[in-house]
């Protein structure tokens, strides 16, 4: 496959990827209260989750398989990328595979294994003190820390590399791109604390409309630069 036709792939998947991260953010935020409801606790979060019904649960499948678009995106960057920041980009790559994997880790509890715990929620009221210890052990380790700290570390590292590949290349991406993508790498870094840090809420708040705006912009880029 030419360079070009992969670069534009890459391009297309972060553009469609943050379109649709937006659709299901905009649909469980309507649906499920999220992402605040991720701070909850078993017995508002289990029977919120099972009253979603099967289009709640196809949504979080989906979701969960979202992250899979780092993979092309990553492979698109490399090849526009290259050319100065080899071995930064692939080390960009890299990452850009443990965010996908990690991601999916987390995600996937919700329309598997929190889902089940859903179930059983409703159907035995004795057995809740042991699903509560349940549900936030796995809320913590495959969401907050899997999933979500150690995901969006390794994007931000991804996309970190990236933009300083763009600010070397030299021609074909706008300087201000390469700057973008820095700030908006640097605001995933600091975001990804926010289940450890308070402090660290506003920035999380911000990071969660300019990471879809950043996929888009990158996206584009990388479009373009192969005419």
């Amino acid at each position: 496959m030419p360079d070009r036709v992969i670069v534009r792939i890459g391009g297309l998947s972060l553009i469609v990827g943050a379109l649709a991260f937006i659709g299901v953010f905009s649909f469980l935020a309507a649906r499920f209260n999220y992402p605040a409801v991720l701070d909850g606790h078993a017995a508002e979060v289990l029977p919120a989750l099972l009253a979603t019904g099967d289009s709640g649960r196809a949504v979080w499948a989906i979701y969960a398989l979202l992250p899979l678009i780092w993979i092309p995106a990553a492979v698109g960057a490399f090849h526009a990328l290259r050319a100065k920041s080899e071995g930064a980009m692939r080390t960009a790559m890299l990452f850009a595979v443990v965010s996908s994997l990690a991601m999916i880790l987390g995600l996937m509890r919700w329309p598997s294994f929190h889902w089940e715990l859903a179930r059983a929620w409703a159907a035995d009221p004795s057995a809740r003190p042991a699903l509560d210890a349940l549900f936030n052990a796995t809320n913590r380790y495959l969401g907050n820390f899997i999933g979500e700290f150690l995901g969006e570390l390794a994007i931000s590292i991804f996309f970190l590399l990236s933009a300083g590949a763009m600010l070397k290349q030299g021609s074909g991406f706008a300087r201000w791109i390469g700057w973008f993508g820095v700030v908006a790498s640097v605001a995933g870094l600091i975001a990804m604390f926010r289940n450890t840090l308070t402090v660290v809420a506003p920035v999380a708040e911000v990071n969660n409309y300019l990471l879809p705006l950043w996929m888009i912009v990158f996206g584009v880029s990388l479009y373009r630069s192969v005419r």
